[in-house]
C-alpha cells in the first residue's frame, strides 16, 4: 500500500541528469551520479535562493519566475557535474567552457525551434484574423514540442535519463508517503508526478496559446521578442497552476493536470534498482538537516539499501 503524502515533510523536487539524479530541498541541493566504476558520487551544496534574501520574490507569480530561473541554473550545474562524473575516459569529460558553449547552443536552438519557427510559419495560415493566426502559432508550437519529446524519447542515451527520471519520481513519492527508502517500498509507486517539470512545460505551452492570442499581428521581430519577453509572465502563471493542483482536490483542477501526467509516459521510464539507489542517495543528501532534527533518525541506524540480485 502506497500511503498518503505527509504534509509535515519538507518539499523535495528533482531532475534526472546523466547517469544520475539531482534532488533539491528548501536548504540543500544534491546530485548523485553513478560513475563508470559503479561507485556513486554525490555533490551537495546549499540552495542560497534569492527568495531568502528578498522575500517579495516568494509572492505569487514572482515565485514562479524565480523558481524557473533558479531551476535552470541549478539544473545546468547538475548536468555539468553529471557529465564530468559519468565520462568513462578523461577525454570524454566536458570542461566548464565546453558545458557553457553547450548550454548557449541549446538555448539558441530552443528559441529557434519553439519560438522563431512557429511564429514565422504562422503567416502562411489561410486567415488574416490575428487571433486565429496566434492561436494557430500556439498549436503549431505545441505540436513541435510534442514531436520533439517523442523523438528524443527514442534515443538510447535519453532513454536512460528518462529511467532516472522515473527513479526520481518514485523516490519522491516514497519520501512523501513516509515509508523507508528501500527498493521494495519505492518500486510500487507511480512514475508520474504532478509537480514534474514535464507537466510544467506543457502548461506553459497551453497558457501561452491563450496569452499570445490577443497580442495582434505586428512584424516578425516584434512577435519573436514579445514571446521571449513574456515568457517569465507565462512561467509565473503556470507555476501557480502547478502549485494549486498539488494542493487541491478539486476535480476540474485535477483534470487540467492530466495531460501533463499523460506526457510523462514519454519522459519517464521504469527504472532498475541501481537507478533507484542513486535517487535515494540524492534525496538522503538533502534530508541531512531534517534527519538531524529528528531524534529517532539521528539515533537509529538506517536500513541498508540492497538491490535484489536479479535486478542488478
Amino acid at each position: 500500500m502506497m500511503g498518503q503524502k505527509d504534509c509535515t515533510k519538507m518539499t523535495v523536487g528533482g531532475q534526472a541528469v546523466i547517469e544520475g539524479v539531482m534532488m533539491r530541498g528548501p536548504k540543500y541541493v544534491a546530485t548523485a551520479v553513478r560513475e563508470p566504476s559503479g561507485q556513486i558520487s554525490i555533490k551537495r551544496s546549499p540552495v542560497n535562493s534569492f527568495g531568502d534574501k528578498y522575500p517579495i520574490l516568494k509572492k505569487p507569480f514572482l515565485r514562479g519566475i524565480l523558481s524557473l530561473a533558479e531551476s535552470l541554473v541549478i539544473g545546468m550545474q547538475s548536468l555539468s557535474y553529471s557529465a564530468k562524473m559519468a565520462g568513462e575516459e578523461e577525454e570524454d569529460k566536458l570542461s566548464d567552457k565546453d558545458m557553457a558553449v553547450t548550454i548557449l547552443v541549446s538555448l539558441a536552438a530552443a528559441v529557434i525551434l519553439f519560438i522563431v519557427i512557429p511564429t514565422a510559419a504562422a503567416k502562411f495560415f489561410p486567415t488574416d484574423n490575428p487571433i486565429y493566426r496566434n492561436l494557430g502559432e500556439g498549436i503549431l508550437r505545441l505540436l513541435i514540442f510534442l514531436l520533439y519529446i517523442y523523438a528524443i524519447s527514442r534515443i538510447k542515451d535519453i532513454y536512460r535519463v528518462f529511467q532516472y527520471h522515473g527513479a526520481e519520481h518514485k523516490t519522491i513519492f516514497a519520501y512523501e508517503a513516509g515509508v523507508p527508502l528501500l527498493p521494495e517500498n519505492i518500486k510500487p509507486f507511480p512514475r508520474f508526478h504532478p509537480r514534474c517539470g514535464t507537466s510544467f512545460l506543457l502548461i506553459v505551452m497551453l497558457v501561452s496559446i491563450v496569452a499570445f492570442a490577443f497580442l495582434g499581428w505586428p512584424d516578425l521581430l516584434y512577435r519573436i521578442l514579445s514571446r521571449i519577453i513574456l515568457l517569465p509572465v507565462i512561467a509565473g502563471i503556470s507555476y501557480e497552476i502547478i502549485r494549486l493542483s498539488a494542493r487541491s482536490d478539486n476535480r476540474i483542477i485535477h483534470l487540467a493536470t492530466l495531460p501533463g501526467l499523460w506526457l510523462q509516459r514519454l519522459t519517464t521510464r521504469e527504472p532498475d534498482c541501481a537507478m533507484i539507489e542513486v535517487a535515494v542517495k540524492a534525496v538522503e543528501a538533502v534530508l541531512v538537516e531534517e534527519k538531524a532534527e529528528t531524534s529517532e533518525a539521528s539515533n537509529a541506524a538506517s536500513p541498508s539499501f540492497v538491490c535484489p540480485a536479479d535486478n542488478n
